[in-house]
């Protein structure tokens, strides 16, 4: 067992509600309950020592070293080592399956969490991990070691050989064998291990749920096959939704089944990423908590879900969105926050876990978002775009909520011209991003069309005013006439890969000259290889010490930006190179380091929307051209 395997070498399981990450070698290292934002139950990703984990793997009997020592064995000096593993998805589901592979035989386990009923609070969530050998015979070593609230709190263990009970303070974790598999006490954790041969199976479930609370019903193989068969019944009925049939069928169905383990479904609010501080340099500062809902980030996932067919999941959110424009003012004195709890709490304390050392010694580790009292004038852009991707906007939030947009809206005619913190969150002070302007344009022209479509009461003489406004300062001053393209903030020649959002938010047409040479201007600037840099942090200070790879959201957005633009070919190239830095299983971390490495909280929501984004726009403009060749 590594102490820090690569971030990308991972897969997510979740219920919709909070999710865990497995290492390709079969450890659950990251686990928090009973929401997404919870305290840890497993943060061994970020302190292998202090923040516990929960590991299945696996060797040959007979074999010296390997996993019952708790890591793969060596092999002799110029053989394959003992145990070679493997990771994939069922396909088209949340199922995921770690592979063992020996000489002597092939053991798989296989885990997920079971949806029972998503959209009703609980605390109470299961994760099972299903052993199984397919050919010869294989032993696993299981080591279940809790670290309740991220390592801080001590729990005392119970155990009588077929179950284990870790007790916290607060919280209590259940841990139940199923088949020829005896837990043993190895301190305050337990350890097991079970040699199996071809068409044997074990299985163990783990429960948590707050102090307290009943024990789970024993269990059987069988129920562990229904719950098998279950969920994968649940995915392949979700996924049979996507209307996406184009060229890249398995990714976009891979990146839609992410961002729905990635959405809490009581509210349908979307988090960022399911992690926090994970580096975006190693060993660097850039360590943030990203288990929060944005207003930027999930505005945005509203057109790729709804692009996909995802109706539901849509509104779930705009829903949410409505309650939040309703709840006046936040803390931080506006109409809106950039980011909130999945409940739509507004408080996101940040505090420094100064007791785990970070991946890879990577900290400071960060719990909480001290940028949610920033000042982001764009989200009012994001928010409207978001609520106008239905033609009855009306119908999603009600006549309530419109006359708050209205009334955002109305305050945003006063407020638009106001330096803020940008899209990227910097700490380098408030500036007249261009980016921020942008959306505010959004705000305006999204807010007059569902004004006048649905016939709904707005200052619409006023908005108007703002909205022409706005473009003709970002025309002068967000264009740099010696760059011959448009600039990160006023008064300014830094690039930023923000703006390739312009053409797709109907800013500009994606082939005005103007546009063209902004492309051409980041190119040179701005891409390496085909991967995008989200600015230049050299040429405009940020505020934060370190520096960042190339970012994945920004590089999927060049490729929507490259195929409305008419440059097919280029796109498709960037966006063919683009998808061999998914990892092993069609993830995507926030960013890509300089040796091709993944970086950033992991698996994050905004690449893999960009991705279905740029899918979508690449395959519309490859039909388009093939029809026109005919």
């Amino acid at each position: 067992m590594r102490r820090y395997p690569p971030i990308a070498e991972h897969g997510l399981i979740g219920d919709l509600q909070t999710c865990a990450l497995v290492s390709s070698e079969g450890v659950l290292d990251w686990f928090c309950s009973p929401r997404f934002d919870s305290p840890s139950v497993f943060a061994g990703l970020l302190d292998h020592d202090r923040g516990g984990y929960f590991a299945i793997t696996a060797d040959a009997p007979g074999r010296a070293g390997g996993a019952a020592d708790g890591a793969a064995g060596p092999g002799d000096a110029f053989g394959p080592p003992a145990v070679t593993t493997r990771q994939l998805y069922l396909a088209d589901t949340g199922i995921l399956i770690t592979r063992f592979l020996t000489p002597e035989g092939v053991g798989e386990v296989v885990d997920f969490m079971p949806v029972h009923d998503p959209h009703t609070v609980t605390d109470r969530h299961q994760i099972v991990r299903f052993m199984r050998v397919v050919r010869g015979a294989v032993r696993f070593t299981l080591e279940c070691r809790p670290r309740f609230d991220y390592g801080r709190l001590p729990h005392a263990l119970a155990s009588d050989g077929a179950t284990a009970r870790f007790e916290g303070p607060g919280i209590t974790a259940h841990l139940q064998a199923v088949g020829a598999l005896s837990l043993e006490a190895d301190g305050r954790d337990v350890r097991a291990r079970v040699a199996l041969e071809a068409g044997e199976h074990a299985a163990v479930v783990l429960t948590v749920c707050d102090a307290g609370g009943a024990a789970p019903p024993p269990v059987t193989m069988a129920d562990m096959v229904e719950q098998f068969t279950g969920a994968r019944r649940f995915w392949h009925d979700w996924i049979e939704r996507c209307r996406y049939r184009g060229r890249w069928q398995e990714m976009v169905n891979r990146s839609a089944i992410t961002l729905k383990l990635l959405t809490y479904a009581p509210t349908g609010a979307p988090i960022a990423a399911a992690t926090t501080g994970l580096p975006e340099q190693e060993g660097g500062e850039r360590n943030w908590d990203y288990r929060y809902t944005w207003v930027r980030d999930a505005s945005l996932s509203v057109r790729a879900m709804r692009d996909l067919g995802f109706t539901q999941e849509a509104n779930a959110f705009r829903d949410w969105l409505g309650h939040r424009l309703q709840e006046g003012r936040a803390p931080n004195g506006e109409p809106l926050q950039i980011m909130y709890r999945v409940d739509g709490d507004p408080y996101l304390h940040e505090e420094v876990l100064d007791h785990l050392e970070g991946w890879r010694s990577s900290a400071p580790v960060r719990a909480g978002n001290g940028a949610a009292g920033q000042l982001q004038l764009d989200i009012y852009g994001e928010a409207v775009y978001a609520l106008a991707q239905s033609g009855q906007v009306a119908n999603i939030i009600g006549y309530d909520a419109w006359k708050r947009c209205a009334e955002v809206l109305d305050w945003l005619c006063e407020n638009w011209d106001r330096p803020d913190e940008g899209i990227w969150e910097t700490r380098g002070g408030r500036k007249d991003f261009t980016y921020s302007r942008l959306m505010c344009w959004v705000a305006f022209d999204r807010g007059i069309r569902q004004a006048t479509a649905n016939a709904r009461p707005a200052d619409l003489a006023r908005w108007t005013a703002a909205r022409d406004a706005l473009l003709e300062q970002i025309m002068t001053r967000g264009w740099s006439a010696e760059r011959r393209a448009f600039v990160q903030h006023y008064d300014s020649d830094v690039l930023d890969a923000s703006l390739l959002l312009m053409p797709l938010v109907g800013f500009i047409a994606p082939r005005d000259p103007r546009w063209l040479s902004t492309l051409d201007a980041m190119e040179g600037e701005l891409v390496s290889d085909s991967l995008v840099y989200r600015y230049d942090p050299a040429a405009s200070p940020d505020g934060l010490q370190g520096a960042e790879g190339t970012f994945s959201l920004c590089s999927f957005l060049y490729v929507y930006a490259l195929a409305r633009a008419g440059r097919i070919e280029q796109a498709r190239y960037a966006f063919d190179k683009m998808l061999t830095y998914a990892n092993h299983i069609g993830l995507f971390a926030e960013e890509i380091g300089p040796t091709g490495e993944q970086l950033g909280n992991f698996p994050q929501a905004f690449t893999h929307l960009a991705l279905i984004t740029a899918a979508v726009a690449l395959d519309d403009e490859l039909a388009r051209a093939a029809a026109n060749r005919g």
